[in-house]
């Protein structure tokens, strides 16, 4: 199975977090990538260290759409970890996003739904300029997540078990991409 590179970075270019999975394949949806329990994610944007995700999770780059999602796998207390970012851009074995900050978050236990970093998304936006229309994307991208989200519908209902499922198949963690 393929694997490939997610790369995360601040508004202003700076590298903020990479993960290397496994590419799941493409449904309606969009693009499905698979981080076993175990997989090694680099922090790059404040201090730099390597963490180790602590269960099975699957990523969603949408075909379209300002936004990103992870579905984490039991024992996790989050079952969707949303980020609102720009479209992901492919390069080869690389899919690359900007990080705009705000983040929604549904909750295992109740479905709740929040949105976190408001405050992060006001400070960023302010001090690396986020043009109008960067601001009018992804705050209407958090407000369509919210709604989707606490709706419960697809892809945030159940589909994603179906992937999850494929990843589980997969087994042992993915080890980052040596690159060329």
């Amino acid at each position: 199975m393929e694997t490939v590179d997610l790369v995360l970075r601040k508004y202003d270019g700076r590298p903020h977090r990479r993960v290397t999975g496994r590419l799941l394949g493409t449904d309606e949806f969009g693009t499905w990538i698979g981080t076993p329990r175990g997989t090694r994610v680099h922090f790059s944007y404040g201090l730099r260290r390597i963490e180790k995700t602590r269960q099975d999770a699957v990523r969603l780059l949408p075909h379209e759409g300002w936004w990103m999602a992870m579905f984490l796998a039991e024992p996790s207390r989050s079952e969707i970890y949303c980020d609102v970012t720009t479209p992901a851009e492919r390069n080869g074995h690389e899919f690359t996003v900007i990080d705009l900050d705000l983040d929604l978050i549904r909750f295992r236990s109740d479905g709740r739904v929040v949105i976190d970093d408001e405050d992060e998304f006001e400070r960023h936006r302010h001090r690396f300029g986020y043009p109008d229309e960067v601001v009018t994307r992804a705050t209407g991208a958090a407000r369509d997540l919210h709604r989707a989200l606490a709706g419960d519908t697809e892809p945030f209902a159940g589909h994603y078990r179906t992937w999850m499922s494929r990843l589980a198949a997969t087994a042992a963690p993915v080890r980052r991409r040596r690159r060329p």
